[in-house]
């Protein structure tokens, strides 16, 4: 408790808010907390003489949501008043435990089993991200995962994507299935023109060699858009 105290021997007020806060953690549970709450629980072990409910609130008003704080740039949490470098590596490391745990109901298993799962890891690792990403899923001929695998990164609103190099890195790994995932990073999941372009030649490509594609899953803040489910598969 000393090292708590304040000049004149006083427990700084954020003491005991930190206490009644891990109360609360510990018997309602995380998903009822407010998003701040949940935040600052996050922070209090990266920022420890601290009030960390500004700072909290701060981070959800300058990225506009929870998930969105956690898939910010380290350069850009550390724009926020009082989040330093270690801070900051500590929100991005909460950030990669959940992008594993969703990772891991897609693993060792049929992909084609576990669709909702198989959405649920594509959003967390790519929804948020503030460029273009393209990553495919290889997978064996039980449709089990073999590789995840980002193969390009591009601009706000453009990656470039060459199908002969996603069919030849598929016949290096033996795979002869695969799911093309890429992100949005406008928000919007909606095919562009060259989204469906790009897909046919892909799929086009990849045929005559026995590799299927399954699908080609866009995602973003908004939510997400399936190719097959739009039948442009």
């Amino acid at each position: 408790m000393a090292g708590f105290r304040e000049k004149g021997g006083a427990v700084p007020h954020y003491h005991d808010h930190r206490e009644r806060l891990r109360a609360r953690f510990d018997e309602i549970g995380g998903s009822r907390l407010p998003d701040y709450e949940l935040l600052e629980l996050i922070l209090f072990q990266a920022i420890p003489r601290v009030d960390t409910k500004p700072i909290a609130k701060a981070l959800l008003q300058r990225f506009g949501s929870f998930a969105e704080v956690l898939a910010a740039p380290v350069p850009r949490l550390m724009e926020v008043k009082g989040v330093g470098e270690k801070a900051a590596h500590h929100l991005k490391v909460t950030y990669a435990a959940a992008q594993r745990f969703l990772k891991d109901p897609v693993k060792d298993r049929p992909l084609l089993d576990s669709w909702s799962a198989v959405i649920d890891y594509c959003r967390a690792a790519m929804a948020y991200e503030s460029i273009e990403q393209f990553r495919v899923l290889f997978l064996d001929k039980k449709n089990t995962l073999i590789a995840d695998e980002v193969q390009q990164s591009g601009t706000v609103d453009h990656t470039p994507v060459y199908p002969r190099e996603v069919v030849k890195r598929a016949l290096e790994l033996s795979s002869t299935a695969i799911i093309l995932v890429h992100n949005h990073p406008s928000g919007d999941p909606t095919p562009s023109r060259a989204d469906v372009a790009m897909t046919k030649s892909l799929v086009d490509i990849a045929r005559p060699l026995g590799i299927a594609v399954h699908d080609h899953i866009i995602v973003g803040r908004d939510g997400h858009a399936s190719f097959r489910g739009l039948k442009l598969i």
